[in-house]
């Protein structure tokens, strides 16, 4: 038998297929069985209800999509009195994403997440502004980075996944800080910045102009960045960007990554974590591998 079994920071999983914050729900429920996927990794909650960006909010781009949401969300009062119900109904390991605007806010959300016991672990989106500092990113500034991060990790005996964003210009210098802050694990990358234009109407595709682009088109971005963070940190590394199929999830995985997230993918095909899984155990006894563990990594640096 292959063993797809990863304990990545005390969450232990049946496998290492995972599903992205912001693309999977319960609904789910419908066309899969939610505890054959590694763990589920809920929408971004914030403080406060969130309505969102206005439309348009998503857009096709070759092998790939634009969207700017802006973190819909009912707000963690309803997070907890209904979605964590929901949640309830499979067994596979719950991460919660939790995403803010000032530090405080981050503090507020881990405290409230900390006594639910559904709750397996917590994912910090650092994509978020950061309204007391200029309205930058907590994920582009190291300083910013370690101080979020020990915050949140004074707050919760859970373990805590920091999860980064490709928009900067060294991505190892992040997520050490992150490490350094207490991260139990990294995941990434999250979306790449990016815009499409309408040539007949001559204005932006999406009503913030700018948005995150996902799918396909940035994998071998997330594929360096994630070969880059797993040389520059001890802590595991989640791999997530344009994941679509089990050859996908093995390059990240031979890369460095300890496990990945299916995101885009979910959309395309509700059933892509579950045949990610299957493939992956294929791939592993036709190469004569018994475990996932044996591959992580295992990619040389030079042909």
């Amino acid at each position: 038998m292959t063993d797809l079994s990863v304990n990545i920071a005390g969450i232990k999983m049946k496998n290492p297929v995972m599903v992205a914050s912001g693309t999977f729900s319960c609904d789910y429920a419908d066309f899969i069985d939610l505890d054959k996927i590694g763990a589920v990794i809920s929408k971004s909650v914030t403080l406060k209800p969130r309505k969102g960006n206005p439309p348009p909010r998503i857009c096709e781009t070759p092998s790939g999509m634009l969207n700017t949401i802006g973190i819909e969300n009912p707000g963690i009062d309803a997070f907890i009195k209904k979605d964590l119900m929901c949640f309830s109904s499979f067994s596979s390991p719950l991460i919660v994403s939790i995403a803010g605007e000032t530090l405080e806010e981050y503090i507020e959300l881990a405290s409230r997440l900390d006594g639910e016991s559904r709750v397996n672990a917590i994912e910090i989106n650092v994509s978020c502004p950061n309204v007391e500092k200029g309205c930058i990113s907590f994920g582009v500034d190291p300083l910013a980075t370690i101080e979020l991060v020990r915050a949140v990790k004074k707050e919760t005996k859970k373990p805590v996944i920091v999860k980064l964003t490709p928009n900067v210009g060294d991505i190892k210098l992040v997520a050490q800080a992150a490490e350094d802050g207490g991260a139990d694990a990294i995941s990434a990358i999250n979306t790449v910045l990016g815009m499409s234009i309408d040539i007949k109407t001559r204005k932006p595709k999406l009503s913030m102009g700018v948005g995150g682009l996902s799918g396909p088109a940035i994998r071998p971005i997330a594929v360096r960045m994630v070969r880059e963070i797993s040389k520059a940190v001890k802590v595991p590394v989640i791999g997530i960007g344009g994941i679509m199929n089990a050859d996908d999830a093995i390059e990240f995985i031979l890369a460095g990554a300890s496990a990945i997230q299916v995101g885009t993918g979910n959309f395309v095909n509700p059933r892509a974590a579950i045949e990610i899984s299957k493939g992956i155990e294929k791939y592993l006894a036709s190469n004569k591998f018994s475990s996932i563990k044996d591959i992580i990594g295992l990619a040389p640096d030079t042909r």
